[in-house]
Formats: structure tokens, C-alpha cells, sequence
């Protein structure tokens, strides 16, 4: 697992919450897409899921005795993305992507488009 230490010089929980959110906003001022308050209201929470609790390694998104992450509520895939890409799962300027067509971050999650991203969620994704 990678050290959080590793990725950004200020890599306390609070520190990366804040990186996360200003994403969001660019995320979403760049892709006119919606759901910004779903996105910015689980910000916490998944900040202390991947840097903190869940038993995960980018460098291997596929191992078998990987923790697994199902986000309920798919309109707030733009916090997974940020979260993952905060995370090194992929290269955090592929974020101004978010909302493309034909992209890799669509508004909704799709399953194994994107390392990390497990299951297509919300009730469009049922």
C-alpha cells in the first residue's frame, strides 16, 4: 500500500479533503454537469476510506485481497474520481475529463472503466 506520505508533501486527511473539493468544483464548473452537493457531501468520508482505512494499492487495483468500495449513490461518482485520482489510481489531470462523452469519468460510475470503480451505482445503475 502506498505511503499517503508518498503522494504530496501536506498528506494530513484535512489536507487532501481540501484538494479534493477544489477539484470537485473545477470538475464541475468545467463539465456544467450536476450534483456537486452529493459530490462535496461524502468528500470526508471517502478521504478517510481510501487514505486511511481501506486495504488497497493502486499500483494493483485488481488484487484479489483487495478492500472493495461500493459508492450507493452514483451521483456523486465526481468524489470517487477525485478521491481515486488523489490516490494514484490515475493521473489526477485525466479529472478535467469528467463529463465527457466517450470519456473515462462519466457522471455516473461504470464498472472496470476506470481502476478502483467496481460497480455502475444509483438508481441508473441498477
Amino acid at each position: 500500500m502506498m505511503n499517503v506520505h508518498e503522494a504530496h508533501p501536506d498528506s494530513s486527511l484535512d489536507a487532501i479533503a481540501r484538494r479534493v473539493r477544489l477539484r470537485l468544483l473545477e470538475m464541475h464548473h468545467r463539465s456544467g454537469a450536476a450534483h456537486l452537493g452529493s459530490s462535496l457531501s461524502c468528500v470526508d468520508i471517502l478521504v478517510a476510506l481510501y487514505f486511511g482505512v481501506l486495504r488497497i494499492d493502486p499500483r494493483h487495483p485488481d488484487d484479489s485481497a483487495r478492500d472493495r468500495f461500493i459508492l450507493s449513490k452514483g451521483h456523486a461518482a465526481s468524489a470517487l474520481y477525485a478521491v481515486l485520482a488523489e490516490r494514484g489510481f490515475f493521473p489526477v489531470e485525466e479529472l478535467g475529463t469528467f463529463g465527457i462523452r466517450g470519456g473515462r469519468l462519466p457522471e455516473q460510475p461504470a464498472p472496470r472503466g476506470l481502476p478502483g470503480v467496481e460497480a455502475a451505482t444509483g438508481s441508473l445503475g441498477h
